[in-house]
Protein backbone atom coordinates (compact mmCIF):
# COMPACT_ATOMS: atom_id res chain seq x y z
CA UNK A 1 0.00 0.00 0.00
CA UNK A 2 1.39 3.71 -0.83
CA UNK A 3 2.19 5.93 1.98
CA UNK A 4 1.07 9.40 2.94
CA UNK A 5 2.52 11.78 4.75
CA UNK A 6 -0.04 12.88 7.05
CA UNK A 7 -1.05 15.33 9.51
CA UNK A 8 -3.27 15.32 12.47
CA UNK A 9 -4.34 19.20 13.34
CA UNK A 10 -4.90 19.74 17.22
CA UNK A 11 -5.85 23.20 19.22
CA UNK A 12 -3.10 25.05 21.33
CA UNK A 13 -1.64 23.20 23.97
CA UNK A 14 -3.15 19.69 23.02
CA UNK A 15 -0.41 18.45 20.30
CA UNK A 16 1.17 16.14 23.03
CA UNK A 17 -2.12 14.30 24.02
CA UNK A 18 -2.93 13.98 20.29
CA UNK A 19 0.45 12.80 19.47
CA UNK A 20 0.28 10.53 22.24
CA UNK A 21 -3.14 8.65 20.37
CA UNK A 22 -1.05 8.86 16.95
CA UNK A 23 1.44 6.62 18.93
CA UNK A 24 -1.41 4.46 20.41
CA UNK A 25 -2.55 3.59 16.63
CA UNK A 26 0.58 2.00 15.91
CA UNK A 27 2.21 5.07 13.86
CA UNK A 28 5.92 7.02 14.73
CA UNK A 29 5.17 11.09 14.63
CA UNK A 30 6.46 14.56 15.04
CA UNK A 31 5.10 17.20 17.10
CA UNK A 32 5.15 20.92 15.85
CA UNK A 33 2.77 23.80 16.85
CA UNK A 34 -0.60 22.98 15.96
CA UNK A 35 -0.08 19.56 13.99
CA UNK A 36 1.35 16.66 14.75
CA UNK A 37 3.16 14.88 11.11
CA UNK A 38 3.18 10.74 10.57
CA UNK A 39 3.12 8.48 7.74
CA UNK A 40 0.72 5.49 7.04
CA UNK A 41 -1.44 4.31 4.42
CA UNK A 42 -4.97 4.08 3.07
CA UNK A 43 -6.03 2.11 6.97
CA UNK A 44 -4.05 4.80 8.78
CA UNK A 45 -6.04 7.62 7.40
CA UNK A 46 -9.66 5.49 8.24
CA UNK A 47 -8.13 4.89 11.93
CA UNK A 48 -6.64 8.44 12.55
CA UNK A 49 -9.98 9.47 11.62
CA UNK A 50 -12.35 6.78 13.50
CA UNK A 51 -10.11 6.42 16.56
CA UNK A 52 -8.22 10.42 17.42
CA UNK A 53 -10.36 11.55 19.99
CA UNK A 54 -8.14 15.16 20.22
CA UNK A 55 -7.03 15.74 16.86
CA UNK A 56 -9.32 18.83 15.06
CA UNK A 57 -8.93 16.99 11.58
CA UNK A 58 -6.49 15.20 9.44
CA UNK A 59 -4.69 16.42 6.74
CA UNK A 60 -2.57 14.47 3.67
CA UNK A 61 -0.15 16.90 2.49
CA UNK A 62 0.56 16.69 -1.25
CA UNK A 63 4.10 19.19 -1.16
CA UNK A 64 6.02 21.52 0.49
CA UNK A 65 7.70 24.45 -0.64
CA UNK A 66 9.15 27.84 -0.93
CA UNK A 67 7.84 30.62 -2.80
CA UNK A 68 8.29 34.20 -2.31
CA UNK A 69 6.55 35.08 -5.76
CA UNK A 70 3.64 34.06 -7.53
CA UNK A 71 5.42 32.68 -10.33
CA UNK A 72 6.88 29.91 -8.01
CA UNK A 73 3.92 29.08 -6.44
CA UNK A 74 2.51 28.57 -9.91
CA UNK A 75 5.00 26.60 -11.37
CA UNK A 76 5.69 24.61 -7.78
CA UNK A 77 2.15 23.56 -7.29
CA UNK A 78 1.75 22.01 -11.19
CA UNK A 79 5.09 20.23 -10.43
CA UNK A 80 3.38 17.88 -7.58
CA UNK A 81 1.23 14.78 -8.68
CA UNK A 82 -2.06 15.60 -8.21
CA UNK A 83 -3.36 13.10 -10.50
CA UNK A 84 -2.17 10.08 -7.98
CA UNK A 85 -5.49 12.00 -5.77
CA UNK A 86 -7.57 13.19 -7.78
CA UNK A 87 -9.92 11.56 -10.48
CA UNK A 88 -10.66 13.46 -13.69
CA UNK A 89 -14.62 14.72 -12.46
CA UNK A 90 -13.02 15.63 -8.84
CA UNK A 91 -14.87 18.73 -6.86
CA UNK A 92 -11.62 20.23 -5.76
CA UNK A 93 -12.19 23.74 -4.01
CA UNK A 94 -8.90 25.78 -2.63
CA UNK A 95 -9.02 27.43 0.67
CA UNK A 96 -6.40 29.31 2.14
CA UNK A 97 -4.19 31.45 4.56
CA UNK A 98 -0.89 33.62 4.86
CA UNK A 99 1.19 33.95 8.21
CA UNK A 100 4.48 35.99 7.70
CA UNK A 101 4.41 35.76 4.05
CA UNK A 102 5.35 37.74 1.04
CA UNK A 103 2.79 36.67 -0.73
CA UNK A 104 -0.05 37.59 1.68
CA UNK A 105 -3.46 37.69 -0.53
CA UNK A 106 -5.06 34.87 0.58
CA UNK A 107 -7.66 34.81 -2.47
CA UNK A 108 -4.64 35.51 -4.98
CA UNK A 109 -3.00 32.20 -3.84
CA UNK A 110 -5.68 30.20 -3.73
CA UNK A 111 -6.79 31.35 -7.62
CA UNK A 112 -2.98 30.40 -8.46
CA UNK A 113 -3.01 27.18 -6.78
CA UNK A 114 -6.41 26.02 -8.76
CA UNK A 115 -5.13 27.34 -11.89
CA UNK A 116 -1.77 24.92 -11.59
CA UNK A 117 -3.79 21.97 -10.30
CA UNK A 118 -6.61 22.68 -13.19
CA UNK A 119 -3.33 22.62 -15.89
CA UNK A 120 -1.54 19.80 -14.62
CA UNK A 121 -5.07 17.80 -14.66
CA UNK A 122 -5.29 18.80 -18.24
CA UNK A 123 -2.20 17.77 -19.23
CA UNK A 124 -2.64 14.36 -17.42
CA UNK A 125 -6.19 13.67 -18.52
CA UNK A 126 -5.51 14.68 -21.61
CA UNK A 127 -8.53 17.62 -21.43
CA UNK A 128 -8.66 20.56 -23.60
CA UNK A 129 -12.02 22.12 -21.92
CA UNK A 130 -12.47 22.38 -18.28
CA UNK A 131 -13.07 20.23 -15.73
CA UNK A 132 -16.72 19.27 -14.26
CA UNK A 133 -15.93 19.25 -10.87
CA UNK A 134 -18.94 16.43 -10.55
CA UNK A 135 -17.70 14.08 -8.59
CA UNK A 136 -15.51 13.21 -4.85
CA UNK A 137 -14.92 16.26 -2.71
CA UNK A 138 -10.78 17.07 -2.40
CA UNK A 139 -11.05 20.01 -0.05
CA UNK A 140 -7.90 21.60 -0.61
CA UNK A 141 -6.09 23.79 1.33
CA UNK A 142 -2.86 26.09 0.61
CA UNK A 143 -1.43 27.29 3.45
CA UNK A 144 1.63 30.14 3.79
CA UNK A 145 4.13 30.12 6.54
CA UNK A 146 7.40 32.75 6.55
CA UNK A 147 7.29 31.95 2.96
CA UNK A 148 7.11 28.18 2.79
CA UNK A 149 3.67 26.48 1.13
CA UNK A 150 2.11 23.54 2.57
CA UNK A 151 -0.43 21.60 -0.05
CA UNK A 152 -2.91 19.55 2.27
CA UNK A 153 -6.33 17.40 1.61
CA UNK A 154 -8.40 17.34 4.39
CA UNK A 155 -8.95 13.61 4.84
CA UNK A 156 -11.95 14.48 7.54
CA UNK A 157 -15.09 16.38 6.23
CA UNK A 158 -16.38 18.18 9.40
CA UNK A 159 -14.18 18.95 12.01
CA UNK A 160 -13.66 15.57 14.14
CA UNK A 161 -15.31 17.00 16.96
CA UNK A 162 -18.20 16.49 15.20
CA UNK A 163 -19.06 13.13 16.44
CA UNK A 164 -22.67 12.81 15.30
CA UNK A 165 -24.73 12.61 18.55
CA UNK A 166 -24.92 16.46 19.23
CA UNK A 167 -28.81 16.92 19.30
CA UNK A 168 -28.51 20.35 20.56
CA UNK A 169 -26.57 22.58 22.79
CA UNK A 170 -26.47 25.14 25.62
CA UNK A 171 -25.41 28.78 24.73
CA UNK A 172 -21.19 28.07 24.95
CA UNK A 173 -20.69 24.45 24.48
CA UNK A 174 -17.16 22.77 24.66
CA UNK A 175 -15.76 21.11 21.99
CA UNK A 176 -16.19 17.47 21.88
CA UNK A 177 -12.61 17.09 21.26
CA UNK A 178 -11.32 19.62 24.00
CA UNK A 179 -13.81 17.73 25.98
CA UNK A 180 -12.16 14.42 25.56
CA UNK A 181 -8.62 16.23 26.32
CA UNK A 182 -10.10 17.10 29.79
CA UNK A 183 -10.96 13.59 30.81
CA UNK A 184 -7.85 12.02 29.35
CA UNK A 185 -5.68 15.02 31.21
CA UNK A 186 -7.15 13.44 34.72
CA UNK A 187 -6.38 10.43 36.41
CA UNK A 188 -9.84 8.96 35.92
CA UNK A 189 -10.05 5.03 35.08
CA UNK A 190 -13.51 3.73 34.14
CA UNK A 191 -14.09 1.65 37.26
CA UNK A 192 -13.72 4.84 39.34
CA UNK A 193 -17.44 7.24 39.42
CA UNK A 194 -16.95 10.60 37.04
CA UNK A 195 -18.74 13.47 37.71
CA UNK A 196 -19.49 16.38 35.72
CA UNK A 197 -21.55 19.39 38.00
CA UNK A 198 -21.11 21.77 34.92
CA UNK A 199 -22.46 19.25 32.64
CA UNK A 200 -24.49 21.50 29.84
CA UNK A 201 -25.66 19.57 26.65
CA UNK A 202 -23.55 16.56 28.13
CA UNK A 203 -20.41 16.53 26.42
CA UNK A 204 -17.68 15.80 29.06
CA UNK A 205 -19.78 12.70 30.57
CA UNK A 206 -20.10 11.71 27.35
CA UNK A 207 -16.57 11.43 26.00
CA UNK A 208 -15.70 9.76 29.75
CA UNK A 209 -18.27 7.18 28.95
CA UNK A 210 -16.61 6.39 25.42
CA UNK A 211 -13.22 6.44 26.56
CA UNK A 212 -14.91 4.43 29.39
CA UNK A 213 -15.66 1.51 27.19
CA UNK A 214 -13.29 2.17 24.59
CA UNK A 215 -15.88 3.13 21.87
CA UNK A 216 -14.00 4.53 18.40
CA UNK A 217 -15.52 8.80 18.82
CA UNK A 218 -15.87 8.85 15.06
CA UNK A 219 -18.10 5.08 14.96
CA UNK A 220 -21.08 7.13 14.59
CA UNK A 221 -20.38 9.27 11.43
CA UNK A 222 -18.96 9.63 8.23
CA UNK A 223 -15.35 10.87 6.39
CA UNK A 224 -15.09 12.95 3.32
CA UNK A 225 -12.50 10.28 1.79
CA UNK A 226 -14.57 7.59 2.24
CA UNK A 227 -16.31 8.69 -1.32
CA UNK A 228 -12.49 8.91 -2.87
CA UNK A 229 -11.97 6.20 -5.56
CA UNK A 230 -8.37 5.23 -3.99
CA UNK A 231 -9.71 4.41 -0.78
CA UNK A 232 -10.97 0.94 -1.35
CA UNK A 233 -14.67 0.59 0.70
CA UNK A 234 -12.84 -2.60 2.51
CA UNK A 235 -10.39 -0.43 4.41
CA UNK A 236 -13.39 1.43 6.39
CA UNK A 237 -15.38 -1.77 6.73
CA UNK A 238 -12.17 -3.24 8.29
CA UNK A 239 -11.69 -0.66 10.41
CA UNK A 240 -15.09 -0.15 11.73
CA UNK A 241 -15.56 -4.07 12.30
CA UNK A 242 -11.89 -3.61 14.24
CA UNK A 243 -13.26 -0.61 16.36
CA UNK A 244 -16.39 -2.77 16.96
CA UNK A 245 -14.30 -5.46 18.20
CA UNK A 246 -12.06 -3.30 20.81
CA UNK A 247 -15.32 -1.40 22.31
CA UNK A 248 -15.73 -3.19 25.74
CA UNK A 249 -19.65 -2.86 26.07
CA UNK A 250 -19.77 -4.75 29.46
CA UNK A 251 -17.95 -2.42 31.46
CA UNK A 252 -19.87 -1.37 34.25
CA UNK A 253 -19.65 3.08 34.37
CA UNK A 254 -20.41 4.98 37.61
CA UNK A 255 -21.34 8.73 35.48
CA UNK A 256 -23.08 11.39 36.63
CA UNK A 257 -23.67 14.63 34.84
CA UNK A 258 -25.29 17.74 36.56
CA UNK A 259 -26.32 21.46 35.96
CA UNK A 260 -28.31 24.10 37.36
CA UNK A 261 -30.46 24.88 33.96
CA UNK A 262 -33.43 21.52 33.75
CA UNK A 263 -33.17 22.44 30.42
CA UNK A 264 -30.10 21.41 29.58
CA UNK A 265 -29.93 18.57 31.47
CA UNK A 266 -33.03 17.38 28.89
CA UNK A 267 -30.88 17.98 25.84
CA UNK A 268 -27.53 16.32 27.93
CA UNK A 269 -30.16 13.35 28.07
CA UNK A 270 -31.29 13.44 24.55
CA UNK A 271 -27.56 13.34 23.45
CA UNK A 272 -26.32 10.48 25.62
CA UNK A 273 -29.55 9.04 24.06
CA UNK A 274 -28.11 9.77 20.89
CA UNK A 275 -24.45 8.68 21.60
CA UNK A 276 -25.90 5.44 22.55
CA UNK A 277 -25.02 5.64 25.85
CA UNK A 278 -28.46 6.97 27.17
CA UNK A 279 -28.31 3.83 29.46
CA UNK A 280 -24.97 4.57 31.07
CA UNK A 281 -24.94 8.15 32.01
CA UNK A 282 -27.22 9.30 35.23
CA UNK A 283 -28.07 13.41 34.34
CA UNK A 284 -29.96 15.61 36.72
CA UNK A 285 -30.53 19.04 37.99
CA UNK A 286 -28.62 20.30 40.74
CA UNK A 287 -26.42 23.13 42.02
CA UNK A 288 -22.69 22.50 42.64
CA UNK A 289 -22.82 23.78 45.52
CA UNK A 290 -25.38 20.80 47.15
CA UNK A 291 -23.08 18.13 45.82
CA UNK A 292 -22.41 15.58 48.12
CA UNK A 293 -21.62 12.06 47.94
CA UNK A 294 -20.29 8.84 50.24
CA UNK A 295 -18.46 7.37 47.14
CA UNK A 296 -14.70 7.40 47.47
CA UNK A 297 -11.38 8.12 44.98
CA UNK A 298 -13.78 9.82 42.23
CA UNK A 299 -12.84 12.01 39.81
CA UNK A 300 -14.68 15.74 39.05
CA UNK A 301 -14.23 17.47 35.94
CA UNK A 302 -15.65 21.00 35.36
CA UNK A 303 -16.06 23.80 32.95
CA UNK A 304 -17.67 25.97 34.77
CA UNK A 305 -19.19 29.45 34.01
CA UNK A 306 -16.20 31.83 33.50
CA UNK A 307 -17.88 35.17 34.47
CA UNK A 308 -16.19 37.31 31.18
CA UNK A 309 -19.20 39.05 30.92
CA UNK A 310 -19.41 42.30 32.85
CA UNK A 311 -21.08 42.10 35.95
CA UNK A 312 -20.89 38.43 35.86
CA UNK A 313 -17.70 38.02 37.66
CA UNK A 314 -18.74 38.41 41.21
CA UNK A 315 -21.47 35.90 40.68
CA UNK A 316 -19.08 33.58 39.20
CA UNK A 317 -16.81 33.94 42.14
CA UNK A 318 -19.30 33.38 44.99
CA UNK A 319 -20.35 29.82 43.18
CA UNK A 320 -16.41 29.12 43.12
CA UNK A 321 -15.95 30.28 47.18
CA UNK A 322 -19.30 28.22 47.74
CA UNK A 323 -18.06 25.13 45.25
CA UNK A 324 -14.14 25.09 47.10
CA UNK A 325 -16.28 25.07 50.42
CA UNK A 326 -18.61 21.80 49.31
CA UNK A 327 -15.58 19.84 47.76
CA UNK A 328 -13.21 20.53 50.82
CA UNK A 329 -14.91 17.63 52.28
CA UNK A 330 -13.71 14.92 49.81
CA UNK A 331 -10.05 13.74 50.55
CA UNK A 332 -10.13 11.25 48.30
CA UNK A 333 -11.59 12.65 45.01
CA UNK A 334 -9.82 14.38 42.60
CA UNK A 335 -10.50 17.69 40.89
CA UNK A 336 -10.05 19.15 37.74
CA UNK A 337 -11.87 22.58 36.60
CA UNK A 338 -11.34 24.28 33.42
CA UNK A 339 -11.50 28.44 33.85
CA UNK A 340 -10.33 31.72 32.41
CA UNK A 341 -10.24 33.49 36.08
CA UNK A 342 -7.21 34.06 37.12
CA UNK A 343 -8.04 34.18 40.40
CA UNK A 344 -9.77 30.56 40.59
CA UNK A 345 -7.34 29.23 43.21
CA UNK A 346 -7.67 32.17 45.36
CA UNK A 347 -11.41 32.78 45.70
CA UNK A 348 -11.70 28.37 45.24
CA UNK A 349 -10.04 28.59 48.57
CA UNK A 350 -7.25 26.08 47.65
CA UNK A 351 -3.77 26.05 45.62
CA UNK A 352 -4.27 23.39 42.54
CA UNK A 353 -1.73 20.57 42.82
CA UNK A 354 -0.25 21.41 39.31
CA UNK A 355 -2.08 23.76 36.09
CA UNK A 356 -1.81 23.21 32.37
CA UNK A 357 -2.18 26.05 30.03
CA UNK A 358 -5.27 25.41 27.08
CA UNK A 359 -7.42 27.29 24.91
CA UNK A 360 -11.37 26.85 25.23
CA UNK A 361 -11.58 28.08 21.52
CA UNK A 362 -9.85 31.68 21.39
CA UNK A 363 -10.18 31.75 25.28
CA UNK A 364 -7.00 31.14 27.06
CA UNK A 365 -7.44 29.16 29.94
CA UNK A 366 -5.98 27.18 33.19
CA UNK A 367 -6.91 23.37 33.74
CA UNK A 368 -6.48 23.33 37.74
CA UNK A 369 -6.13 20.06 38.95
CA UNK A 370 -6.41 19.08 42.31
CA UNK A 371 -5.38 15.25 42.87
CA UNK A 372 -6.65 13.29 45.83
CA UNK A 373 -5.54 10.72 47.70
CA UNK A 374 -4.44 7.40 45.79
CA UNK A 375 -7.07 4.45 45.49
CA UNK A 376 -5.42 1.58 47.84
CA UNK A 377 -3.94 -0.72 45.20
CA UNK A 378 -6.10 -4.19 44.66
CA UNK A 379 -5.23 -6.76 46.06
Amino acid sequence: MTKYDLIATSAMGLEALVAKEVRSLGYECEVENSRITFKGDEKAIAKSNLWLRTADRIKLKVGEFKATSFDELFERTKALPWENFLPENAEFPVSGKSVKSKLFSVSDCQAIVKKAIVERMKHHYKRVGWFEENGPLFKIEVGLHKDVVLLTIDTSGSGLHKRGYRTGQGEAPIKETLGAALVLLTNWTPNRPFVDPFCGSGTLPIEAALIGQNIAPGFNREFVSEGWNWMDTKVWDEVRIEAEDLANYDQPLDITGSDIDHRLVKTAEENAFEAGLGELINFKQMRVQDFTTSKEYGVIVGNPPYGERLGEKSAVQQMYREMGQAFAKLDTWSIYMLTSDEEFEMVYGKKATKKRKLFNGFIRTDYYQYWGKRPPRDK
